[in-house]
């Protein structure tokens, strides 16, 4: 992801309420990952890039929503699941990754 990207949506998780603070390190370092892993896969498949990173931005402005609506985090995690769903044979580090977002996010009640 863009520097100045994955640097908001720290500010956000940050100040959010939605996720205990204990967890927000582990989120992080979740995003970091993702973020190396996106900018290997723009080197090769742009638009796949693009469309990760979209979906990133959305699911976590929905993590960090005062009143989470649970039926737009689900269609934001939908988004990410699908965006990476076919790059499982060539980047499985990506899509692992991306999975253990959502599962993060449903383990702590998101």
């Amino acid at each position: 992801m863009l520097k100045h990207t994955l640097e908001k949506l720290e500010s956000k998780v940050k100040q959010s309420p939605n996720i205990p603070e204990d967890k927000k390190e582990e989120y992080f370092s979740l995003l970091h990952e993702l973020n190396s892993e996106i900018n290997e896969l723009s080197k090769t498949e742009k638009q796949a890039a693009e469309s990760i990173k979209g979906f990133t931005k959305i699911t976590a402005h929905e993590v960090t929503r005062d009143a989470i609506d649970p039926d737009l985090m689900k269609i934001s995690l939908d988004g990410l699941s699908s965006s990476v769903r076919e790059l499982h044979a060539s980047y499985p580090k990506l899509v692992n990754t991306v999975n253990s977002i959502c599962t993060f996010l449903s383990k702590i009640g998101i």
